[in-house]
C-alpha cells in the first residue's frame, strides 16, 4: 500500500525558534545583538542624564551672562532692527512683548509661553533665565532655534542605526568564523560513521589549536581507533571463516558417506541439514564482508534485469516447488543495465527465498516486479504472509536481526539474507527499503541508471 506524505513548509516563526533551538551560531548572535542593544541603550541613558546635570551646574552662570547681553544689545525700549540682526548671524528665536513694541521672529513658531518647553515645570525658586524685562516694562523671551538643526539629529540617528548593523555584520562574521570548525567536525563525525575513515577532520593551526582543534584531534584519534578495531573485527572475521571452509566440506563429505540405514538417516539428514547452514553462514559472512569494504570490486555488465529474475526463478522452481507459483511482472522495453550478475543473482535468489518463506501458510505466491524508475531500475518482491510489526522494519536489513526470536534457524534463516541485498544494491549506487504492504511484506531495490 502506498502512502503520500504531504510536508508544508514551517512557518517563519517556527524555522527561527526551531534555528535558535538548535543552532550555537544563532544563539551567541541573539545574545551579541541584545547585549549590544542594552548596552548603547544604558550608555545613552546615562549620558544624557551626566551630561544634562553638568550642564545645569557648570553651564547655568554662562548662559545668563550671555542672554544678560544679549538683552543689553538689543536694548531698552527693545529694537526689532538689532534683534533681526542677532537672528541673522546667531541661531536664536526672539520674542519681545510690552506696552509699545510687540514683535516675534518667528510668527509661525508655537508660542512658548515665558520659554518653557512642552512638558517642562519650572520649579519655584528656579530663576527663568532665557527671560528677560526691560526698564520699560518689555519682556524679553529667548529660545533656540532648532529648525537649523532638524536634520542632524535624524542623520545621527541613521548612521548610529547603521554603525550597529554594521558591527553586528562583522561580528557574525567573526563568530562565524570561529565557529566554522563546528562544520568541519559535524561532517567528519557523518564521514566516520557511514564508515568513511580515510579523511580525517580538518584541523587549523595544528601547531597551537585552541578547544575546537583539541576536540577535532581527539574525534581523529577516535575515529583511527574504530578504525584499527573495525579492521581487526573484519580480519578476524575473514580469518575464521576461510578457516571453517575446509573442516566443514570434509565434514559434510564424511556425512554424506554414511550409510543409508533406517537407524543413521535421521541423524544423517539432521547433520546435513545443520553443515548446510554452516555453509551458508559462512559465505555469506565472506560476501559480506567483500562488500562492505568502500572498494568491493563488482564485475559489471550490461545485464537485462528481467531476465536475469526469470532465470532464478527458474532455478528455484527445480529445488523448491513454491517457486514455480511465483508471478514476474517485466514491462517490455526496459533498457540494460551495467550490473554484476553474480551480486544481482544473490539479491534476487534471497528476496525470493525470504518471500517464499513467510508466503508458505499463504493462498497467494509472491509477487516480482521490475519496472523503470527514472534513468534506473526499481525490483520490487512482494509476499502476502503476515508481516512484520512496523517498529522491527528498520532492523531487517540489519546482520543477525530476526524479528521473531522465538523462530527457529531452520525456518528463520540465519539474518543475513536481507542484509546482503541491501549491501549488493549499494554497491550498485542503489538503495533498499522495507515496508509493510499489507497483507505481506514488500522489498524494494532501486538501481540507478
Amino acid at each position: 500500500m502506498n502512502t503520500e506524505c504531504v510536508k508544508q513548509r514551517p512557518r517563519w516563526h517556527r524555522r527561527a525558534r526551531h534555528a535558535h533551538a538548535h543552532s550555537l551560531r544563532v544563539r551567541l548572535m541573539t545574545l551579541f545583538l541584545l547585549l549590544a542593544l542594552v548596552m548603547a541603550g544604558t550608555f545613552l541613558l546615562g549620558m544624557q542624564y551626566a551630561l544634562s546635570i553638568g550642564w545645569r551646574d557648570a553651564a547655568r552662570p554662562l548662559v545668563v551672562d550671555y542672554v544678560d547681553r544679549l538683552a543689553f544689545d538689543i536694548g531698552s525700549p527693545p529694537s526689532p532692527e538689532r534683534a533681526t540682526a542677532l537672528i541673522q548671524r546667531l541661531p536664536l528665536s526672539i520674542r519681545i512683548s510690552g506696552p509699545a513694541v510687540n514683535w516675534r521672529s518667528h510668527p509661525d513658531a508655537p508660542d512658548l509661553e515665558r520659554g518653557r518647553t512642552p512638558g517642562r515645570r519650572w520649579n519655584a525658586d528656579e530663576p527663568r533665565f532665557f527671560e528677560r524685562t526691560t526698564a520699560d516694562g518689555h519682556q524679553i523671551v529667548f529660545g533656540v532655534d532648532v529648525k537649523a538643526w532638524h536634520d542632524r539629529p535624524r542623520f545621527i540617528g541613521w548612521a548610529t542605526l547603521a554603525a550597529l548593523l554594521l558591527m553586528t555584520a562583522l561580528a557574525y562574521a567573526r563568530v562565524r568564523r570561529l565557529l566554522r570548525p563546528l562544520d568541519d567536525i559535524r561532517a567528519g563525525a557523518l564521514r566516520f560513521g557511514a564508515g568513511d575513515f580515510d579523511q580525517p577532520i580538518a584541523v587549523r593551526c595544528p601547531q597551537k589549536p585552541d578547544e575546537l582543534g583539541e576536540l577535532a584531534v581527539t574525534i581523529n584519534t577516535m575515529g583511527a581507533d574504530i578504525r584499527q578495531m573495525l579492521d581487526a573485527k573484519r580480519g578476524l572475521l575473514l580469518a575464521i571463516s576461510h578457516e571453517l571452509r575446509s573442516p566443514l566440506t570434509r565434514a559434510r563429505l564424511n556425512t554424506e558417506l554414511l550409510p543409508e540405514t533406517p537407524g543413521v538417516q535421521p541423524g544423517r539428514d539432521a547433520l546435513l541439514r545443520d553443515l548446510a547452514l554452516m555453509r551458508d553462514l559462512v559465505t555469506g559472512l565472506l560476501e559480506s564482508e567483500r562488500l562492505a569494504s568502500r572498494h568491493a570490486a563488482l564485475q559489471l555488465e550490461p545485464t537485462d534485469l528481467g531476465n536475469l529474475v526469470r532465470e532464478v526463478v527458474h532455478e528455484m522452481s527445480a529445488s523448491n516447488p513454491a517457486a514455480q507459483r511465483v508471478t514476474v511482472s517485466v514491462p517490455a522495453g526496459l533498457p540494460p543495465q551495467a550490473l554484476d550478475r553474480t551480486r544481482m543473482r544473490l539479491l534476487v535468489r534471497n528476496l525470493l527465498d525470504n518471500a517464499l518463506r513467510h508466503s508458505a501458510e499463504s493462498s497467494q505466491p509472491p509477487e516480482v516486479t521490475v519496472s523503470a524508475q527514472g534513468q534506473g531500475l526499481m525490483l520490487a518482491v512482494r509476499d502476502y504472509g503476515p508481516g512484520v510489526e512496523g517498529a522491527a522494519l528498520p532492523h531487517l536489513a540489519e546482520p543477525f536481526y530476526r524479528p521473531d526470536s522465538a523462530r527457529t534457524r531452520a525456518t528463520g534463516g540465519v539474518g543475513l539474507g536481507l542484509y546482503l541485498c541491501r549491501l549488493v544494491a549499494q554497491a550498485h549506487g542503489g538503495s533498499l527499503t522495507v515496508c509493510n504492504a499489507q497483507p505481506g511484506l514488500e522489498v524494494r531495490v532501486v538501481l540507478p541508471g
